[in-house]
This record gives C-alpha cells, sequence and structure tokens, in this order.
C-alpha cells in the first residue's frame, strides 16, 4: 500500500529547442526511463503531493507524522518544515495509526485543501480525511473528519485519496490500495463530502488476476480524454520494490479506463510511465502537477546509491502523443 528532471538547469534551453528535436530526446522504451530532476535539501518523502502557491513557493506535503511538510521557492532546493498537525485529530487513532499518509493537497474557492488517509500497513479498516487552510501552511490546517472509511469487510481500502474537479464544477475522488483496486465517488463542492444524491462507488482499475497491488490514483484531463495515473505492484521495501507507475484514458471520468494497447484498466491494463531503472528503485506514489513550464510528475523513489532510502523525484511530462511521457 501507499505509504509513508535531467536536471532543471537544462529547462530553459530545452524549452527553445524545436518541438521534433526535443521529441528525439524523450525516451520512448522502458530501459530509457529518465532519472529525476535535481533536487536538494530536505528530500526524503513517501507519497508526494505538491502545489505552487499565489506567492511562487511550492508546497509540498508527504506521507508521516501530521503530514510531513517542504517547501522550495525554486523547485530544486527543498526546506523542511512543521507538520500540517502539530496536534493530530484524535479520530486517527480509530483506524490504529496515529500518522497519515497520502496527502493529496489542492486550492478551490481561495482555500487549500487536504484530502489524506489514515490506516495500518496491510489493513482495509481505514479513513479518508479532510483538512482545510487560507495559507497551505504547516499548523493552519483544520480538520474536517472522516470522508470516506473502509472496514475489514469491505472489498476495498479507503486511502490514497485524490480530488478531481471536472471543467462543469463536479468534483470526484478517486483513492483506494490493493484489494478490488481503484475506486471513485462524487463528492459536493460544498462540503468535500459524499454528494448525497450520488452514492454509487464507482471501479476505475482492478489486477482481478495475480497481484491485487494498484493503488494511488491520481487522474487529470487533457483535451476530451481522462487519465488515470496508478502505481503498481510493491512499494515500501527500499532497494527490493517494485513499485512502477502506469497510465490508462478514458472519455469519460468514470470509467473505463484503457491502456495504450487498449487492455482495460479493470483487467490488469496500464501503460508504463515510470519503471526502476540505475539507482532510482521503485518509482511510485506519484501526483501530477501543471506548472509554468509544463506538467510535473512528482513521486517517490528509493535511492539504491543511499541504502534505498526513500526520495522525491520530479519529472516534466510530454503529452504529445496522446500519452504522457517523463522527461
Amino acid at each position: 500500500m501507499s505509504r509513508t528532471p535531467r536536471t532543471f538547469r537544462r529547462r530553459a534551453a530545452l524549452l527553445a529547442v524545436p518541438a521534433a528535436a526535443l521529441l528525439a530526446l524523450i525516451p520512448s522504451t522502458a530501459s530509457a526511463y529518465p532519472n529525476p530532476g535535481v533536487v536538494t535539501g530536505a528530500t526524503v518523502v513517501h507519497d508526494p503531493t505538491m502545489i505552487r502557491a499565489s506567492d511562487g513557493r511550492y508546497l509540498l506535503y508527504a506521507t508521516g507524522g501530521g503530514l510531513s511538510h517542504r517547501t522550495s521557492t525554486d523547485r530544486t532546493a527543498f526546506s523542511a518544515g512543521g507538520d500540517a498537525f502539530g496536534t493530530r485529530p484524535s479520530w486517527w487513532s480509530s483506524y490504529g495509526n496515529t500518522e497519515a499518509w497520502a496527502p493529496d493537497i489542492s486550492y478551490h474557492g481561495g482555500k487549500y485543501l487536504m484530502y489524506y488517509s489514515v490506516s495500518t500497513f496491510g489493513s482495509n479498516k481505514s479513513a479518508i480525511g479532510l483538512a482545510g487552510s487560507s495559507t497551505g501552511l504547516p499548523g493552519s490546517w483544520t480538520d474536517y473528519g472522516v470522508v470516506y472509511s473502509s472496514s475489514t469487510s469491505s472489498d476495498y481500502n479507503a486511502i490514497d485519496p485524490n480530488l478531481f474537479v471536472d471543467g462543469d464544477g463536479k468534483w470526484w475522488l478517486s483513492f483506494g490500495s490493493w484489494w478490488t483496486g481503484i475506486k471513485m465517488i462524487q463528492i459536493n463542492p460544498s462540503t468535500g463530502k459524499q454528494l448525497s444524491t450520488n452514492t454509487p462507488r464507482y471501479s476505475l482499475a482492478s489486477r482481478p488476476t495475480g497481484t491485487k497491488a494498484v493503488e494511488a490514483p491520481y487522474i487529470v484531463k487533457k483535451g476530451s480524454y481522462y487519465y488515470l495515473f496508478a502505481s503498481y505492484d510493491t512499494c515500501c521495501a527500499g532497494t527490493s520494490s517494485t513499485y512502477k507507475v502506469k497510465v490508462g484514458r478514458a472519455t469519460s471520468v468514470t470509467g473505463p479506463y484503457y491502456d495504450k494497447n487498449g487492455v482495460s484498466m479493470m483487467n490488469n491494463g496500464g501503460t508504463p510511465v515510470l519503471e526502476s531503472h540505475g539507482r532510482v528503485i521503485g518509482p511510485g506514489g506519484q501526483s501530477i502537477m501543471s506548472d509554468t513550464d509544463g506538467d510535473l510528475i512528482v513521486y517517490h523513489y528509493y535511492d539504491g546509491n543511499d541504502n534505498g532510502t526513500p526520495k522525491l523525484g520530479i519529472n516534466l511530462l510530454n503529452w504529445s502523443s496522446g500519452w504522457p511521457v517523463a522527461y
């Protein structure tokens, strides 16, 4: 379950390269995944989510404690700050954990929102919580309690939330880890919780045969397609981790999602975006962020040159083929 670019100094040079030449730089085979962009400072993270504030600062939150915090002014040098929650909400302990996992930060209606999950490793007695803040800074978050939960009798796991807001103003929350895979519910924009007039739990991705290991959904829309990113296989095992990021796309936010070969994500489908290569072991726990120079995939990986320590990875995405390619 989900826990816990080339260098950006070349960014300006890349933007000046003609499109055809740029495409030649983008990896096209599984053996040519790019290394993460250079980041420095407080870069030991798990399941990172990042947003750019109105003052230009990058706010990053990640798994651990009361949701650990990092900040950067240039997307390269990161500094650690206090946790989102200095005092952790008391209801967390009902789910066997006093730490929070896999946050998802966004900004809507003049407020920062952060969905997150509480659980214990290997259990689906879990809950997704929601908090709001006017600044997005540690210590400023007000907790709004449980949004959605699962129990040991459920066939799903309520962790790894991601909020997607459609162009027509509808809000959707995808989530899930192992069991029967990735799920989605519709959210009431006024409350941030499930819409009472639409209560189905939609299924987006599953692995009905073999390992059940699919989790950490993240949805974006490009053109007429919705793209579902997810992490596959096993995380949290250092250099033995087999985590990887795959994607599928659909013409409806609730699916069905298919990979590049037309295989349904409900039937083990998924087109690779990032896999292990060199010192980069088990990339996953990803989020997608739009920045001034393009879309970013923000993720963690285990550093094979540093005893499998989880590190922050950031790469740009190219969408020219109709599918996201990291570079």
